[in-house]
């Protein structure tokens, strides 16, 4: 006769402790914290307001959107999206892939190249205040590795809160847009971001993402 024992409920609680806890190290693994950002050599935006406010008013973004956007070598817009983040735990992988899939859809990728010509940064939405926080560190995780993959060069990470802009591991921030701005007209430097023109075949997947 052979018998058949079920796991006792200690060994199974066990397991799943030690996957949670394996789990929640890996995502702490994959955030970057502020020093190792401003270790990275992040190149600096010559008119930070201006990309805030040409992105703002483009996709007008609201609480965890994050806008991507690729700018050419004289900062001009020449591809953006926006997305809504899942609500899952924080995790640059995730975050990553998220971020990749966008770039995908809205401008091809520089891999061939010996060194990125373009650069992508990253506006992101959400409450609290303009400090660093662990879903910041995943999603500049995230902004990097996207980068590599697809033959970009990682530019700054820019959270849009009630206080109003900040770029991450910079002193440099405004109050107005915030979270909460409305859409305004765009004007001077805003307007030459959003009238850039697009790579060929770009244009019509540009239109679809932002309008979601």
């Amino acid at each position: 006769m052979t018998s058949e024992f079920a796991p006792s409920a200690a060994i199974a609680t066990s397991s799943t402790s030690t996957a949670m806890s394996t789990d929640s190290v890996n995502r702490i693994g994959r955030l970057l914290e502020p020093a190792e950002w401003a270790a990275a050599g992040i190149p600096l935006l010559r008119s930070p307001r201006g990309v805030v406010s040409g992105l703002h008013s483009r996709h007008r973004p609201t609480f965890s959107t994050a806008v991507v956007a690729v700018l050419d070598h004289e900062e001009r817009v020449v591809a953006s999206a926006s997305f809504k983040r899942r609500t899952t735990p924080a995790d640059g992988w995730d975050f990553r892939n998220a971020l990749l899939a966008h770039l995908r859809r809205v401008i091809p990728h520089d891999l061939r190249r010996r060194t990125p010509v373009r650069t992508a940064v990253l506006l992101y939405c959400r409450e609290g205040e303009g400090r660093w926080t662990e879903e910041d560190g995943a999603w500049m995780w995230g902004l990097r590795d996207a980068c590599t993959l697809h033959g970009l060069r990682c530019g700054a990470y820019i959270t849009l809160t009630p206080d109003g802009w900040q770029v991450l591991g910079e002193d440099r921030g405004g109050r107005r847009p915030n979270s909460r701005s409305g859409p305004a007209a765009a004007t001077g430097t805003e307007a030459d971001s959003l009238s850039a023109p697009l790579p060929s075949g770009a244009a019509a997947a540009l239109r679809r993402v932002a309008t979601r």
